[in-house]
């Protein structure tokens, strides 16, 4: 089986964590909203906006475990374009963590939930 160096493996555990924590975030906040203010012209923007961030969390959840799993799966090595997919699905999920993150924040801010 191919295996990743633990630093790739500890970065990628980390990055999935940290993209399921704002899956969940994302959607309490949404139905938070939902269920104080239900679904208006005032608040349909707020909740597209977290449904937008959580499914965007939850794509690069899948792909790094779907990815993670093919490369454990490999025999004897995992194929090169596998590993750059990887790399980039690292490279991407670490560039769009901080602004799911200020998502959330604006969004609370905006309805006074911090």
């Amino acid at each position: 089986m191919a295996k990743l160096p633990g630093e790739t493996t500890s970065i990628i555990n980390s990055l999935k964590q940290q993209s399921l924590d704002i899956v969940e975030e994302a959607k309490a906040l949404e139905t938070k909203i939902f269920d104080l203010f239900g679904e208006t012209e005032g608040t349909i923007s707020y909740l597209d906006e977290m449904k937008g961030v959580a499914d965007d969390a939850e794509s690069s959840y899948s792909q790094l475990s779907t990815l993670q799993l093919y490369i454990a799966k490999s025999q004897p090595t995992a194929p090169r374009d596998m590993l750059e997919l990887l790399s980039t699905a690292i490279a991407r999920t670490q560039a769009r963590i901080p602004a799911w993150e200020r998502s959330i924040q604006e969004v609370k801010m905006e309805w006074n939930f911090l």
